[in-house]
């Protein structure tokens, strides 16, 4: 079993303990020094009090146990001198250290209530044995009772009060690598489309350039090579584009699908015309990216292989009715 963590309270808390635990200081020495008790072993009660108190205080920031135990013990030791108490110090004591032991956070729900129940029950026995009358004897003890309540309801605000400022640091550490997840597949899905595209258009170019080295060196055929060199040009400019659009994806510059068919059809060297209606909805960069460069490879195998063809393509991506690119 690990060590169990303390959760981290947030910045309006921890100050507002330390307020407490000064006032606390003050109130205790006070105490210790206007007293007036005859009795010696009453003296040692408080003492012992006074210097757990002291080492709850010094404790608490390092050692959330060991000050646990000492706040523990200095609340027990004025309960038993509740009933032989000649002034109001033991109550004082009682009320200070009891208040504040059952706003921990470090001892469960269990242990506090055993605590300040072992503290009420010394406080109750100790005053019927010593004589004093019930009212006051039932009235320290539905004080102590009363302060534990309040306290358990301060402790309770503080543990939610830190579940709710670890959760909201873990939602924002989930989002952060979200994002960061995201981009990271974002830039791979890019690097390999523009891998692909030149990679394409590389292989085609160089074997295109190949043949024309060969009619030029082989058969002297200049025109069958000029037709090889410009279909490389095309190439080139086609594997250009594409290359640019799967940047712009990047710099996420991409226009709309409309926008980018448009620009395609017009750009294109066989006539094509584009339509669109319908109302339109954006699209992801990515989705735009791939349906633009399957537009540009319909395109191109349109110009190549059916000439004086007529042909279209709809997509509803771009729009809640569709659009058009003929030719």
């Amino acid at each position: 079993m690990g060590k169990r963590e303390r959760p981290l309270l947030p910045d309006t808390i921890a100050p507002s303990r330390l307020v407490v635990q000064l006032l606390g200081t003050a109130a205790v020495v006070v105490v210790l020094l206007t007293a007036r008790e005859s009795s010696p072993w009453i003296w040692t009660a408080f003492g012992v009090c006074g210097a757990c108190w002291l080492g709850f205080v010094a404790a608490s920031p390092r050692f959330p146990r060991v000050a646990t135990v000492l706040l523990g013990v200095a609340s027990v030791a004025p309960s038993i001198a509740l009933g032989w108490a000649e002034d109001s110090s033991a109550i004082v004591l009682a009320v200070v250290t009891v208040s504040r032991f059952a706003t921990l956070t470090e001892p469960s729900v269990a242990a506090i209530l055993g605590v300040v129940g072992l503290d009420a029950s010394l406080a109750a026995v100790t005053g019927l044995v010593a004589g004093a009358s019930e009212p006051l004897v039932f009235g320290n003890v539905g004080v102590l009772l009363v302060l534990m309540l309040l306290g358990l309801n301060r402790r309770q605000y503080e543990v939610q009060a830190a579940q709710a400022a670890a959760l909201l640091e873990q939602t924002k550490l989930a989002q952060s690598e979200h994002a960061r997840a995201a981009a990271l597949d974002e830039r791979t899905r890019i690097a390999r489309e523009i891998h692909d595209v030149l990679a394409h258009s590389l292989g085609a170019l160089g074997i295109h350039l190949e043949v024309a080295e060969a009619l030029l060196a082989e058969k002297s055929d200049v025109d069958g090579a000029l037709g090889r060199v410009r279909l490389s040009r095309r190439l080139a400019a086609d594997g250009l584009a594409e290359a640019r659009d799967a940047v712009a994806a990047l710099r996420s510059d991409v226009p709309s699908l409309a926008e980018a068919l448009r620009q395609l059809a017009d750009a294109h060297h066989c006539g094509a015309t584009f339509e669109v209606w319908g109302e339109q909805r954006p699209l992801p960069s990515a989705q735009v990216v791939s349906l633009v460069g399957v537009a540009r490879e319909a395109l191109t195998n349109a110009a190549k292989h059916a000439s004086g063809w007529s042909w279209s393509m709809t997509s509803r991506s771009c729009a809640k009715g569709s659009s058009r690119c003929s030719g």
